[in-house]
């Protein structure tokens, strides 16, 4: 954990920096392709989202993450890790217009941690069925490379040479913190964490398909009621559900990026029956498709 001097003196200066980038709320895409910058000026309502495989980093203010049953809090000095592709209800809970919310998303590379975890998986023990997302204590050496890599952004001929060098290192930086096993669990190539994460990559490619479970349990090389249960520790949702989790979410995206009626949007998906799309989708975003839309384009939140 670093010093509190050394903590408050990086989270000011980078707090400066992203209010330098970025003046309006939202989430801002950056000169650096995998690093994305986020603010809020108020707390936000519950937020059903997909998060990828990500570092979140909370500069200001503080927000839950919700997985099943269990809430995960990050703030200024905890992080939060995604390992695996999971739905997630999102919520800010700490945020004003005089200090707003801010937090910085770096997305990882699968390729850079499977070439990293070899270096770093003999310092953690590997944790069976652990959740695929995580909440760690920042420690210096993370908050010292996400500060150069947020500084890049004011030299912008210097990204595409340094950010690869930065990026590499703050993976790094997770994968040797107090729970970077858990990262790299996901995406080695032995370990019950990597076999769910090839299942998930196959429901992600194959979303709006029919669902099988014998050809889910083949891909992890598993029986199928060993999927069924390590998936759900995973992701603390059976591969059913978290397929329509990805359907729904999808189809609302192809709703508010392309236009698209529900009924086509559900299509698109994989359901057959646009009741049944409705209903589930009431369920999960607490209002019918076309309502609840209309207003998210009403408020500015798209």
């Amino acid at each position: 954990m670093p010093s509190d001097f050394a903590a408050t003196d990086a989270l000011a200066g980078l707090r400066r920096r992203i209010l330098g980038q970025v003046d309006t709320d939202g989430i801002h895409a950056t000169a650096v392709p995998s690093l994305s910058l986020i603010r809020a000026s108020e707390p936000s309502l519950p937020l059903p989202s997909v998060y990828q495989p990500s570092l979140c980093l909370v500069v200001q203010g503080r927000k839950h993450a919700l997985l099943g049953q269990e809430t995960f809090v990050y703030d200024a000095m905890n992080y939060l890790v995604v390992s695996v592709t999971l739905p997630v209800v999102g919520q800010i809970i700490k945020a004003t217009p005089e200090e707003p919310y801010l937090c910085l998303r770096i997305e990882f590379d699968p390729a850079e941690v499977l070439a990293l975890a070899p270096e770093t998986a003999a310092r953690r023990p590997s944790v069976p069925d652990a959740r695929g997302l995580f909440v760690a204590r920042v420690d210096a050496a993370l908050l010292d490379a996400v500060v150069r890599l947020v500084g890049l952004l004011d030299a912008p001929s210097d990204i595409p040479v340094l950010a690869p060098l930065v990026l590499r290192e703050v993976c790094y930086r997770v994968l040797v913190g107090e729970q970077g096993h858990r990262l790299s669990d996901a995406t080695g190539m032995e370990g019950h964490a990597h076999r769910i994460a090839r299942a998930i990559g196959l429901l992600k490619h194959r979303y709006a398909e029919p669902l099988r479970i014998e050809e889910l349990a083949q891909v992890a090389h598993m029986s199928p009621s060993a999927l069924h249960h390590r998936f759900k520790a995973v992701t603390s949702l059976s591969p059913l559900q978290y397929q329509k989790r990805l359907r729904l979410h999808e189809a609302r995206r192809l709703m508010l990026a392309e236009g698209l009626e529900a009924a086509s949007a559900a299509h698109r998906v994989g359901y057959e029956s646009p009741s049944q799309f409705s209903r589930e989708y009431r369920r999960m975003f607490g209002a019918p498709p076309r309502r609840e839309v209309g207003q998210l384009r009403v408020s500015g939140e798209i």
